[in-house]
């Protein structure tokens, strides 16, 4: 470390949360005295606002701290803590007014929450909605009644979980609002590794979605995993050969299948994998092919396709006087005139080139 690096002044950090399960942002401390569970005031982009210290003050590089950080500006005080109490009873109100409102318009909408700033310069209303909602006129009836900014807020199901609370299918509360600051992606793949039922109504939680707490295990099983033969794989024990029909991951153990009918559970260091069966190695090319198989009829196969002959020789043609055994010579017949098949085409033919008179 240079001199010029070690002779700067360090920053102090220290992360504070809105909510209580809310994300944690740093901040400046600059010279207060804070220890965690304390309540500040700080100023955010969206204004000032009431937070409580996470974790205590710790002093970083000036190159280590973000570049927009914002200050510390006040410890809060008996009077701050009132105000925002105060808020919390105007939220409930706010929320009630907006919710008789969309019930009016009969606008496609979900109302969560209603959210008031700290220093009451804005209400944040928070909403779910298939789609894009117009509330452009919902607006002005909200800032008219309460004389202050709207913000209309379109959320997900999962933060709507988050700002709701209630308690999840293992009896606890859910996570998303006691400790879990961030969703994580979670998909099916998580739920058969650890051998749950793909039961919607199992691993879905309040929300709708797919249970979070499906990825807190799943790099454990994973891992697990990698030390047990699969199902379905042939492993002998002394000396005996079987088939693995289940694993235990937790325990280690698996469950073989001998051809006996016997099962048992032993576990995975006592089993020895059986060797892959060997590749057919590749036929010769000098080796004859394969006669096709020949059908009862003609010595052929039924499927080989005819081979191809020329063209056959015309057959001779008889006389006109001759006649083949068997057949009964017929009486010639000349053709009708065609004035006689059709008395009426003469008579048309010359009739086409005459020109129709004028009718007087």
């Amino acid at each position: 470390m240079t001199a010029d690096t070690s002779t700067q002044e360090k920053i102090r950090i220290v992360s504070i949360k809105f909510r209580d399960a809310g994300k944690r942002y740093h901040f400046n401390a600059q010279g207060f005295d804070l220890k965690s569970g304390d309540h500040v005031v700080v100023e955010t982009e969206r204004g000032r606002a009431l937070g409580m210290v996470v974790l205590a003050p710790e002093e970083v590089s000036p190159q280590e701290a973000a570049e927009d950080l914002k200050n510390v500006l006040r410890q809060a005080t008996e009077e701050d803590i009132a105000y925002s109490r105060l808020n919390a009873s105007r939220e409930e109100e706010a929320h009630r007014f907006c919710l008789q409102r969309i019930q009016e318009r009969k606008m496609a909408m979900k109302l969560v929450r209603a959210e008031y700033l700290f220093d009451g310069s804005k209400i944040i209303f928070y909403f779910t909605a298939d789609g894009r909602v117009d509330f452009r006129e919902l607006v002005k009836d909200l800032a008219h009644h309460f004389r202050t900014r709207i913000e209309m807020r379109q959320i997900g199901v999962r933060d709507e979980a988050k700002l709701t609370g209630g308690i999840g299918v293992c009896g606890r509360e859910l996570c998303c609002c006691t400790f879990l600051t961030e969703f994580a992606p979670v998909s099916v793949k998580m739920a058969k590794e650890q051998g749950l039922a793909l039961n919607p109504t199992k691993i879905s939680g309040q929300c709708g979605r797919l249970l979070c707490c499906l990825g807190y295990e799943f790099e454990t099983y994973c891992s697990l995993k990698k030390g047990l033969p699969k199902c379905g794989h042939k492993v002998q024990m002394e000396g005996r050969e079987g088939e693995v029909v289940n694993q235990n991951v937790l325990n280690q153990k698996v469950t073989v299948r001998f051809r006996d009918g016997q099962s048992a559970e032993v576990p995975a260091e006592q089993v020895e994998r059986s060797a892959p069966p060997a590749s057919r190695p590749a036929e010769d090319a000098s080796s004859p092919a394969p006669k096709p198989q020949q059908g009862k009829e003609g010595g052929r196969s039924r499927n080989a396709r005819p081979e191809r002959r020329g063209p056959r020789p015309p057959a001779p043609k008889a006389d006109a006087g001759e006649t083949k055994p068997g057949e009964t010579k017929q009486p010639e017949t000349k053709p009708a005139d065609s004035a006689e098949q059709q008395p009426g085409q003469a008579q048309k033919k010359r009739n086409r080139g005459r020109r129709r008179p004028r009718r007087k």
